[in-house]
């Protein structure tokens, strides 16, 4: 009888034993859709490796030899001598419109350069109403994950209109009103576009202050830099700026679309990244992010304006450009912003308008502009802004300061995708192509770690950026051979290839290259706080 009891506890645990391992197999042995034969790049940054990934419904159920584990699927996609990845994340975007259109919310652009998760509401500009926006993606469906950022700019564009004016207490009170509402309907956090106006009229103080409102919400702090460049405060001045916000708010900072623009600050991404390395051993969290292109997207006005001649809105503006009192210093000033992009030959006009200053001018520089119209750079310029201005490619950046921050660990890859540049149609296909099988700048298991877990785990994005048991299952398929970039300058709307399969939540996006119509994607709000 002694004995007994330890007999019996025994079998007790090698029944449990056995019970457990027949439930775990009963779990894994089917699935609805299994990818067989591929080269898996997880997303953590470990090397690739042979193994098979079983999804059922929305989540990934297994990664590893199939046919050792008994997997079987209702669908097996062959993935022999392809890339098996996580859906790559898009931390900058400007897909809002077409989010809410019912003719391009299957976001295909993104789709086909394997993006699933798109952020939004960057540069300071969003909805104010973010939680009724995302709910209106959720209900029309969407091709992509989508979530969003309260935008800085909005909220005082609100509140103060286009004034350069300090904000009195009450009108304080109105933007971190707006700012917790944005939050409590699930955005991300808040983001700023400094460079721009009427964000720009905002002192340090006042972004610290609005900040430390999304901080308490588990927010974040993206920001497009007051100056990347030398407009205003410089680039090194910028980035202790944005430093110095999320420090004494005491959450995390995005720089977004990290660059040194222009050629007063070519050559100091070396300053920049020792800024942010010192900042980040002294315990503050700063990440980044950006595109592989060596010209940004923007507009004439954007580009060349001086933000004080904005000030009050477009009516202010064209009150001073036909004052002879204000219209010299306008021309000076936008002189020297010309200097700084690297002169008229280097913006591209990318818009196409039938009437007006602009019409037939995609495709011109702006010097090629100006000599066809007889005017200087600066007066064709000022024609485009009174006409309702132009988009321009600015080709302002150098090949060693992309690289350069591209090999940073805590830089991201976002598109900051915007009609006219190709970017938004080719970055993560780019980025693959040139930047890891061409130049050997980044190892593949770096670009994709840098283009879904890091961003994931930048925002703060809950099981999601790896292929992982129990995670999101948004994983795509691609050949290595073939997948690239096809938008141009010239063509910035040409779908990428080489993307076999693109699966969103578990249902198939794009299936064996082409896109299926299915809207699988979801609105994501705020769940919890980033990881640190």
């Amino acid at each position: 009888m002694p004995n007994n009891r330890p007999v019996t506890l025994l079998s007790f645990f090698l029944c449990a034993t056995v019970t457990a391992s027949v439930a775990q197999a009963q779990q894994t042995d089917s699935a609805d859709i299994l990818i067989r034969g591929g080269t898996v790049v997880d997303g953590t940054g470990s090397p690739g490796r042979a193994a098979d990934v079983a999804i059922r419904g929305d989540r990934i159920v297994f990664v590893g030899n199939s046919t050792t584990a008994h997997v079987r699927a209702a669908r097996t996609i062959d993935a022999k001598g392809l890339i098996v990845a996580p859906g790559f994340i898009d931390s900058h975007t400007h897909a809002e419109s077409d989010l809410s259109s019912p003719a391009r919310h299957g976001n295909v652009d993104y789709l086909m350069q394997g993006v699933t998760t798109v952020m939004t509401g960057n540069d300071g500009s969003s909805p104010l109403d973010v939680g009724k926006t995302l709910d209106k993606w959720q209900q029309q469906g969407v091709g992509t994950n989508a979530a969003m950022f309260i935008g800085e700019g909005s909220v005082r564009g609100h509140v103060l209109g286009m004034s350069d004016a300090k904000p009195t207490p009450a009108q304080m009170d109105s933007m971190r009103a707006l700012v917790a509402r944005g939050m409590d309907g699930g955005a991300l956090g808040m983001s700023t576009g400094l460079y721009y106006a009427p964000g720009s009229y905002a002192s340090t103080e006042e972004v610290i202050d609005l900040a430390k409102v999304a901080a308490q919400h588990g927010g974040i702090y993206d920001t497009h830099l007051r100056d990347e460049s030398s407009y205003t405060v410089g680039l090194i001045g910028a980035v202790n700026e944005a430093i110095r916000i999320g420090r004494e708010a005491h959450m995390r900072i995005h720089i977004s679309h990290i660059k040194a623009l222009g050629v007063d600050v070519w050559g100091q991404s070396d300053t920049v990244i020792a800024l942010i390395n010192n900042a980040r051993a002294a315990g503050i969290d700063v990440v980044a992010c950006q595109y592989p292109y060596t010209a940004s997207g923007t507009s004439i006005g954007a580009s060349l304006l001086p933000r004080w001649a904005e000030e009050g809105g477009r009516d202010s503006l064209l009150a001073r450009i036909a004052d002879p009192a204000t219209h010299a210093r306008l021309v000076a000033d936008m002189q020297n912003n010309l200097r700084r992009r690297g002169g008229a030959a280097a913006l591209l006009i990318t818009t196409q308008h039938d009437t007006g200053a602009t019409a037939g001018l995609r495709g011109k520089t702006l010097d090629q502009a100006a000599k066809a119209h007889n005017l200087s750079p600066i007066d064709e310029a000022i024609e485009i802004v009174k006409s309702g201005d132009a988009s321009v490619a600015s080709f302002n950046m150098k090949d060693s300061d992309i690289d350069n921050f591209m090999k940073q660990p805590w830089v991201s890859t976002c598109s900051d995708g915007s009609g006219g540049h190709p970017r938004k149609f080719g970055t993560f296909p780019k980025k693959l192509r040139e930047y890891v099988y061409k130049r050997h700048v980044l190892t593949l298991p770096q670009a994709v770690h840098v283009s879904s877990e890091l961003t994931a785990q930048t925002l703060g994005l809950k099981d999601r950026g790896k292929l992982a048991v129990g995670d999101y299952a948004d994983v795509i398929v691609f050949d290595p051979e073939t997948v690239a970039d096809k938008s141009t300058y010239e063509q910035p709307t040409l779908l990428a290839v080489g993307m076999r399969y693109v699966l969103v939540n578990g249902v198939p996006a794009v299936d064996g290259g082409t896109y299926t119509g299915a809207l699988p994607g979801r609105a994501l709000k705020r769940t919890g706080t980033p990881a640190p």
